[in-house]
């Protein structure tokens, strides 16, 4: 059995840190599993593609309650089962999602995964302070949003070719081992962790809301993801019926946009280095110009591919800027300012992806992208005001 740990104590359980990160990569890899098989999820659960997305829409609402709430109805529970129930309610969530036979049932799947990603992240900061020392964390804060970077590369095309050669319910049955897997590492190499007794009350979060630089720029990270996901939710249904492609290509086109992504995370670092403020003004407008030049080629293979590419190195990278900010903007309550980042990036997932699937579904895709362009452009305007507002601060 684990022994609880003194926090003062010199020592790295980086089996731990890898097994928390084996549990990101899950996570992520079920939030958006069904990105890549709207289609087949649709036709078999007798639903539109848009009622099919609103499966992101839901997990993405359970994330933002469970983040906020979390802390307060956990109370003294010990945070190594606390997250060794996040894993197994992962696990069982593929599962009832593999063996929906109807809508409702699906969505039950999807909302329990929402409350395993807004417990998991909102828990993660916290967690890796607890499994090495203060010098350490940001290395294996690192390495959790490798396995996040990892699963965004893989997801998306895995669960195409997966859903091509075993059917989606299968694609979700793979799932399920790796999440088994991820509870029993984490049960051997996570150690006891008591709660903090110092931690700070719900109502502190929400405090942070009367600094204007802090309430602009989240509000700017929000309109990101809503526009990021307004677009990016209903991607293969516009692959499949305006630039008319095969699985194969189908298959590719998601996997460039997530080796992208990849890559996006390993040089957005020196981004930021450079020009922090231009950088984060400049994603979402060069992501809103890539929404126009799809709405105009479409059809066109050789340039959507591409575009998508491009916009997957964008997307991927974006969430790094955002984390940074919150270190930086709030040095004394970046534990306080995760969870509320949590909160708000899960909660305008959400909203991104059922706006764009009530566009989708009613007036077509060109209104999607529009609605995707126009919220990426409005977020490159807040996070400039946001710029201003920190030089004023400082």
């Amino acid at each position: 059995m684990t022994r609880e740990i003194p926090t003062h104590q010199q020592h790295a359980y980086w089996s731990g840190v890898f097994a928390m990160t084996l549990c990101v990569f899950v996570l992520i890899a079920s939030e958006f599993m069904p990105v890549s098989l709207l289609t087949p999820i649709a036709s078999d659960l007798g639903v539109s593609e848009g009622l099919a997305g609103q499966g992101i829409a839901i997990s993405g609402a359970l994330a933002v309650v469970t983040s906020l709430s979390l802390s307060r109805l956990a109370g003294n529970l010990n945070r190594k089962y606390l997250l060794l129930g996040m894993t197994a309610l992962m696990a069982i969530s593929g599962a009832i999602v593999a063996l929906a036979a109807s809508y409702p049932v699906y969505m039950l799947g999807r909302a329990l995964i929402g409350i395993a990603i807004g417990g998991f992240w909102s828990m993660s900061a916290a967690t890796a302070l607890r499994l090495v020392p203060e010098h350490l964390v940001p290395r294996a804060l690192a390495i959790f949003n490798g396995g996040n970077a990892l699963a965004t590369v893989i997801a998306a095309p895995l669960g195409s070719y997966l859903g091509a050669v075993v059917g989606w319910r299968g694609a979700f049955w793979c799932l399920v081992p790796v999440a088994i897997a991820a509870f029993i590492w984490q049960w051997m190499s996570l150690p006891l962790m008591a709660t903090d007794k110092t931690a700070r009350s719900d109502g502190a979060i929400f405090r942070l809301f009367s600094r204007p630089v802090v309430a602009i720029g989240l509000l700017a990270c929000g309109l990101f993801f809503m526009g990021q996901f307004a677009l990016f939710t209903y991607v293969r249904p516009f692959l499949e019926t305006v630039t008319k492609v095969e699985i194969a290509t189908l298959s590719l086109i998601l996997l460039t946009i997530g080796v992208a992504g990849f890559i996006g995370t390993l040089v957005i670092s020196r981004c930021l280095k450079a020009g922090f403020y231009p950088t984060l003004i400049a994603i979402p407008l060069l992501m809103a110009a890539i929404a126009g030049t799809l709405m105009l080629s479409g059809q066109n293979v050789w340039v959507v591919a591409p575009m998508l590419g491009f916009w997957g190195l964008l997307a991927t990278a974006a969430p790094t800027g955002w984390w940074t900010w919150v270190a930086r903007t709030l040095p004394d309550d970046a534990e306080a300012g995760g969870g509320l980042m949590v909160a708000i990036i899960q909660l305008s997932i959400a909203l991104g992806s059922t706006l764009g699937g009530l566009a989708f579904d009613h007036i077509g895709w060109q209104s999607t992208f529009t609605l995707s362009g126009g919220l990426l452009i409005a977020a490159a305007g807040l996070t400039f005001l946001t710029s201003r507002k920190t030089l004023h601060t400082h």
